[in-house]
């Protein structure tokens, strides 16, 4: 398991350097997002104030995952001795910090990373060139402040649940909640994109980093079960 999982781990730092790479030497961002924006009308296919798209894809879906990770905080601090409990306790660990670090790293990464969204970038009436992640901004450009879009934070949350494919025991399971996470995750993503704020790129990498960091905690967790045995 040790061996897949290290297999696992390079395999997808490989992808993940392979998906930066040819979003980073290609226009395939511009192109895709040229299908979400009304070039003579000036606006997005979703108004960032619809309230609807905006409670169930944003607000509402931050705070469904919070609630997860908070029932499985409390589960794992004051019902431990449950059997149910003690049988998944691995795999609600794995879940727990998941849902703790990707966002957390993604944020991270995020906050100090000086790449704008579609909407501010002047293909879609904004003011920045259009920059990738490293690139850099030509010298008489002023900017009007830093520009923290890369990559796609509010994706990370629901991406972080494919945590959920190390807590069930079964294939079948496995796979469910695999699909169930891609699902949210793409379905957060897709929500930010078609209202302007992110790019397919922003979206598809963080989803690979998201399983990175899970992989690596996974790989961490194990390492110290073996450490105590």
């Amino acid at each position: 398991m040790q061996k897949n999982l290290t297999k696992q781990i390079i395999i997808t730092v490989m992808l993940l350097i392979a998906v930066i790479a040819l979003f980073q030497f290609s226009d395939l961002d511009i192109f895709i997002q040229n299908f979400f924006y009304n070039f003579e009308l000036k606006v997005w296919l979703i108004d960032k104030d619809e309230p609807i798209l905006k409670f169930f894809l944003y607000d509402g879906m931050k705070i469904f995952l919070i609630l997860i990770a908070v029932a499985i905080l409390f589960s794992l601090v004051f019902l431990r001795k449950k059997r149910l409990i003690q049988e998944y306790k691995k795999g609600l660990i794995i879940v727990l910090l998941s849902a703790i670090f990707v966002p957390l790293m993604i944020g991270s990464l995020k906050a100090i990373s000086n790449t704008p969204c579609p909407c501010n970038i002047v293909n879609f009436n904004g003011v920045y060139p259009d920059i990738k992640v490293f690139d850099s901004y030509p010298k008489d450009f002023i900017q009007p402040s830093k520009a923290k879009c890369w990559p796609a934070g509010h994706a990370s949350g629901g991406f972080a649940l494919m945590a959920l494919f190390f807590l069930f025991k079964t294939p079948k399971n496995q796979k469910r909640a695999l699909i169930g996470a891609l699902i949210v995750g793409w379905s957060m993503g897709s929500y930010k994109m078609l209202l302007g704020d992110h790019f397919l790129s922003h979206t598809l990498i963080t989803m690979i980093m998201a399983w990175l960091i899970i992989l690596i905690i996974v790989k961490l967790t194990q390492f110290k079960q073996r450490q105590e045995t």
